[in-house]
């Protein structure tokens, strides 16, 4: 005997406000951010290995006019890359967070029963304490969930993937910060600076999968609203 085939989730009206809409542009300029990103990390990843040089240099006793020049240079570019890779993180966050909260809108209309967190929570939720360290990743699964064909099972190994590594790389970052601090001789400065280093490559690693996430999320998104799958008529996409 075959299994009935699930029902589609019932069509409730939507809230004020929560007309399914494309989120295509507000994911290309996530995309273009989330490249900046990309691109001032390659420059503190430039710059740590700099610092690396000289202080080793420094440890290993070498003096002079030149060691002295090298070491100025590479500490303003060691702090430029710090000015400029939070400059992109905070340009790229307002502009994430106004796409993720399309996405999910448009998630609690294609089917409002697969969210197990409110609306608030996917702003919320990355600033509150504790919770921030899974909440986030919820509200992308869920919506993630949502956004698929009616009746297809959806794997979360890309979200997964991405909050993974965007874990390891915010514990590795805040230890690396706590080195650079506290680091006062040459030693200290390249053990600093190869941590640093470590935590911009994991900053790079998690910034593609964020790329990937949100043009997979997307695409998910923009297929619902054209296959006619939706509740409510979708307004046309151009």
């Amino acid at each position: 005997m075959t299994s009935p085939m699930p029902v589609p989730p019932y069509p409730q009206p939507a809230p004020p406000g929560a007309w399914p809409r494309s989120p295509a542009a507000l994911a290309r300029a996530t995309v273009v951010l989330l490249g900046l990103v990309v691109a001032t990390d390659l420059f503190a990843c430039y710059a740590d290995l700099l610092e690396m040089d000289v202080t080793r240099d420094l440890a290993d006793g070498v003096v002079g006019g030149d060691v002295i020049d090298r070491a100025d240079h590479a500490d303003d570019l060691y702090g430029l890359s710090g000015i400029l890779q939070g400059v992109a993180l905070v340009a790229t966050m307002v502009v994430y967070l106004c796409w993720l909260w399309r996405v999910r809108v448009n998630a609690g209309v294609f089917d409002a029963s697969r969210h197990r967190l409110r609306l608030g929570w996917t702003i919320g939720a990355w600033f509150c304490p504790v919770v921030n360290l899974w909440f986030p990743r919820r509200i992308v699964a869920d919506s993630w969930d949502a956004s698929g064909p009616w009746g297809a099972r959806s794997g979360h190994a890309l979200v997964n993937a991405w909050w993974t590594l965007w874990l390891v790389d915010l514990l590795v970052g805040r230890f690396a910060d706590t080195r650079s601090r506290r680091a006062e001789t040459a030693d200290e400065l390249y053990d600093a600076a190869q941590a640093m280093l470590v935590s911009d490559v994991l900053d790079i690693a998690a910034a593609v999968l964020a790329v990937l996430v949100v043009l997979k999320l997307t695409g998910l998104q923009e297929r619902k609203l054209r296959s006619g799958e939706t509740p409510f008529p979708a307004p046309a996409i151009g």
